[in-house]
């Protein structure tokens, strides 16, 4: 076993013992290796969101405070009911406000291969099951009160509704208006070289610029903001119904009308928050390939093949490391000896979108799979 280590060692050395006369294997590589790495800082972040989030969040804290104060001073159970609802809401902003300032100071935190931006996901997907749990509560309170009504006080419920409805109007300006001012990450071009036989290669590139696609209606959107923005749009929507249903039962008698807006109102809020939970699981589970991405990189690479025998793709993935940042790894089998990991990551920068780009080149030798003539390729797997 020892003579078998020794050889394979003398092996791998000969296979990994750089070609002089490459440009790009010179003494530079000793002494610094910048040409070959990248930040994987992926995302630059939305300060813009950070900050009217935590502002939302103080709102409504300051909100929610005033309106239980006021319930206990009154003895108004309604003052209480939706002050102790507000609360809900300001702990999901909170975590959204949270996330952003989590992501940003763990940014530069090397135990994170691709960044730290599904921090924001994730908790967006907290988020959406936090906005699930409201919607159950709504459904067992309007089903409680439908089979149980309780006198309304009508006039003080629809000014304490009207309140919160100013309230979330403007902290959804506020998040609205964050989403529109917010800076997108950018990646860096650091045109470092491959060389033939390198088995895992990083390439980053802006190329020409990609034509740009709408990247499937709203999924290349801040997920985290948008689940900040959906408690406060669902809070805005359930005060409208209300007032809906307080109206009807003051000037028409219904007083069915409000279990039954309570009810329309979770089912509102239910779809939104599986919605944002398809949204960001989508992200979290890497769940990308049917994205069109995927089919530009295909189309890319489909350039190398050269009829039956040519180039073929052995394996592909594609994952999000940022809003509109993606990472790719390829795995090409092929009989053409010219064809290296640079030229192949070369032909993938015009797409901005990659960021971090890996390719693997597997030499096929008269049928025989071999990794550059050297390993075997056989029933390759994963």
């Amino acid at each position: 076993m020892k003579a078998l280590s020794t050889a394979h060692a003398a092996t791998l050395r000969a296979y990994f013992k750089p070609d002089p006369t490459h440009p790009d294997c010179t003494a530079m590589h000793t002494q610094n290796l910048s040409a070959w790495t990248h930040s994987h800082v992926f995302d630059a972040g939305n300060q813009a969101a950070e900050r009217g989030t935590r502002l939302v969040m103080w709102i409504t804290l300051a909100m929610m405070i005033v309106e239980i104060a006021a319930g206990l001073v009154f003895n108004s159970m309604a003052l209480l009911a939706d002050g102790w609802h507000m609360s809900s809401h300001a702990l999901a902003i909170g975590l959204s406000a949270f996330a952003y300032a989590a992501a940003r100071r763990l940014s530069q935190d090397g135990r994170f291969s691709f960044g730290t931006w599904k921090i924001e996901v994730l908790a967006a997907f907290a988020s959406a099951i936090f906005l699930l749990g409201v919607a159950g509560l709504m459904v067992f309170g309007s089903v409680e009160r439908l089979f149980t009504p309780q006198p309304i006080h009508y006039q003080e419920a629809m000014a304490i509704t009207a309140i919160g409805l100013i309230v979330n109007l403007a902290c959804a300006l506020i998040l609205g208006g964050a989403h529109h001012g917010h800076d997108h990450g950018h990646g860096h071009d650091h045109g470092h070289q491959a060389h033939g036989h390198d088995h895992h290669d990083h390439g980053h590139g802006h190329g020409h610029g990609h034509g740009g696609h709408d990247d499937h209606g709203h999924r290349h959107h801040d997920i985290n903001l948008r689940s900040a923005y959906l408690h406060v749009v669902a809070d805005a929507a359930t005060s409208v119904l209300a007032i809906v249903a307080l109206a009807g039962g003051w000037w028409l008698g219904w007083s069915w009308l409000d279990p039954v807006m309570g009810l329309v109102g979770a089912v509102l809020v239910g779809r939104w928050a599986i919605g944002l939970m398809r949204q960001s699981g989508t992200v979290l589970l890497d769940r990308e390939m049917d994205h069109p991405v995927v089919e530009e990189v295909r189309e890319v690479l489909a350039q190398f093949s050269h009829g039956e025998d040519g180039t073929r793709v052995a394996d592909l993935h594609v994952w999000r490391v940022g809003r509109e940042k993606f990472a790719c790894i390829a795995s090409l089998v092929t009989h053409d000896a010219s064809l290296t990991p640079q030229r192949v990551r070369h032909a993938l920068s015009i797409h901005d979108e990659l960021v971090h780009v890996s390719v693997e080149i597997n030499q096929c030798d008269d049928g025989r799979d071999g990794h550059d003539g050297h390993a075997a390729h056989r029933g390759h797997r994963h």
